[in-house]
């Protein structure tokens, strides 16, 4: 029975860190559907406005046919560039029900391994691995080797590739210090982004006025901030305060804050800022998948003795003992230094346990077997961890309430 338990499969813990798998195809949904809607009410008002003042100046006979049918023909590549927009949108929606399907079957998989030791409970894992290894290369920027890692592995649908690889486009275009790109994509997501009151939009016309400064084209840094930054006065007063004592301050000056506001690394502010609303917008995690996921693992493993300069052979060159912990290994000893280690509710101790005057507890018919074969005389035993030898007598049994 304990063995059973200790292999059984829980679907739902892993779900835990695969959420993202089906939330992002969610929000892709809900952004599709939301942009289709507002090129359909915007088209549809203009055509109905359109429509209504053709057809009262024909009656009235301020349009002569001949301008009435060119008004009529405007009106009808009006709705085909509308229909080919939607037909691009159906599209879309296409491919993100397919990658649906797609995970919620790889999802469904799970469910269907009983047990841990189950072949099929590796291949399950292994595919999550490909994923994670495929999440970490795109948000490092190794879009090529992503995809190829996805297509060699066939989890193209499992994988963001598109999202990421618009992220990272934009993003190293902030870092190159162009604001064109991320400027179309706020534009793209106004919608979306208007109801959680992002400074996104605010903050790369504020990079633009600081390097129209920075050039010393002052005329059109006013111009600029008059069109794009004091409309936002009442969210961003201080900014704004500070944007107009920039034009004050030649690029170099030394005081504050106005030093930073012209510093290079501003713009890696703003790309920072840009990532951290796609991945709200899309309800991505901030972190790699890999980082969380190896940061659970490390702390389910970890035990308070894992860093102990008594431990493990690897860190006590005395010590006789070898040790099979993952987290004493030298790999990831490291690795693990600064993460917690969970509270186990149940522990495994031996049925004989005594304790030796240094406060250590080992099992007795094993510590006199493993003193015996270290060559040490009858009567004496010797602590496995620290290679402290003590009399028999000093040892006590230990009771375990």
């Amino acid at each position: 029975m304990a063995e059973f338990t200790s292999t059984k499969l829980n679907p739902e813990s892993h779900l835990l860190l695969d959420q993202p798998l089906l939330r992002l195809p969610v929000e892709l949904s809900r952004k599709n559907f939301k942009l289709a809607a507002v090129h359909v009410e915007h088209d549809k008002k203009h055509l109905l406005g359109a429509l209504k003042a053709t057809a009262n100046d024909s009656l009235s006979g301020k349009k002569d046919p001949s301008e009435t049918l060119e008004s009529l023909d405007n009106m009808i590549n009006r709705m085909k560039n509308l229909k080919r927009k939607m037909e691009g949108f159906h599209e879309e929606e296409k491919i993100t029900n397919r990658q649906t399907r797609r995970r919620l079957e790889h999802l469904h998989n799970l469910y269907q391994i009983p047990s841990l030791a189950d072949v099929k409970y590796d291949e399950w894992s292994r595919i999550r691995l490909n994923r994670l290894l495929a999440d970490y290369l795109l948000r490092n920027g190794y879009v090529d080797s992503a995809r190829a890692l996805a297509k060699e592995k066939g989890i193209e649908d499992l994988v963001d590739l598109d999202v990421f690889m618009q992220c990272n486009k934009v993003e190293e275009s902030l870092r190159r210090g162009s604001t064109q790109e991320c400027l179309a994509w706020c534009s793209e997501h106004r919608e979306l982004t208007r109801k959680t009151n992002n400074t996104l939009e605010f903050e790369l016309r504020l990079q633009q006025f600081i390097e129209l400064r920075r050039k010393g084209r002052l005329l059109e840094a006013r111009q600029h901030a008059q069109k794009f930054i004091s409309s936002n006065v009442e969210q961003n007063i201080p900014e704004v305060h500070r944007a107009a004592g920039l034009l004050a301050y030649p690029p170099e000056t030394r005081v504050e804050p106005y030093r930073s506001m012209y510093s290079k690394s501003r713009w890696d502010f703003v790309a920072n800022l840009f990532l951290k609303t796609h991945h709200e917008l899309f309800s991505l995690p901030t972190r790699p998948l890999l980082h969380i996921a190896l940061s659970a693992g490390l702390s389910a493993l970890k035990t308070p003795s894992c860093h102990s300069k008594y431990a493990s052979s690897s860190s006590n060159a005395s010590s006789t003992t070898t040790t099979v912990c993952p987290i004493c290994s030298t790999e990831l000893n490291e690795l693990a230094r600064n993460l917690r280690h969970v509270q186990h509710n149940k522990s495994s101790v031996e049925h004989d346990p005594i304790v030796l005057p240094n406060g250590r507890v080992y099992g007795r018919d094993r510590l006199f077997e493993m003193s015996a074969k270290v060559g040490l005389e009858v009567g004496r035993v010797k602590d496995p961890t620290t290679s402290e030898v003590f009399d028999a007598s000093q040892i006590r049994k230990v009771f375990i309430s």
